[in-house]
């Protein structure tokens, strides 16, 4: 039993590198998304090293962030107009002088689009409600 829970800690930690590795390339691939890489990082360090999770939420620029999310499900306004004003750009130059195929800017379009959409339906900052439904203890 201490050997499945040891490999499933191993395997939510490296899952967690491969997530943070790809929401760095995300930073400046338009269409990789790199908040949802960050959110699993850190769930899979919160349930293999609370040492890295820490660190996670530690980072000026990721931690704040990531904790309005775990407590509260909220995406600040702030970071909702820096993913817009990073994505509508980058997809709109390839979709609009990019030599690719039609399915390829169709799926870019649509997948910008869903991101968006879910971005902006996301709550903006907590309220007293939402926070005592989804209180998640994080660790000090």
């Amino acid at each position: 039993m201490k050997l499945i829970k040891q490999t499933r800690r191993t395997a939510y930690f490296v899952a967690g590198w491969i997530f943070l590795g790809l929401g760095f390339i995300g930073i400046f691939l338009p269409l990789l998304p790199t908040t949802p890489f960050l959110l699993l990082t850190a769930f899979c360090f919160a349930r293999s090293s609370i040492r890295w999770h820490k660190w996670l939420l530690a980072q000026p620029h990721m931690g704040p962030l990531i904790l309005d999310w775990q407590k509260h499900g909220v995406i600040r306004t702030r970071a909702k107009l820096m993913a817009t004003g990073l994505m509508v750009p980058l997809v709109s130059i390839s979709l609009f002088f990019g030599n690719v195929p039609l399915y390829a800017k169709i799926s870019a379009a649509v997948v910008c689009t869903c991101v968006l959409v879910f971005i902006w339906t996301r709550p903006s900052q907590a309220t007293d409600r939402r926070a005592s439904k989804r209180h998640i203890d994080i660790p000090e």
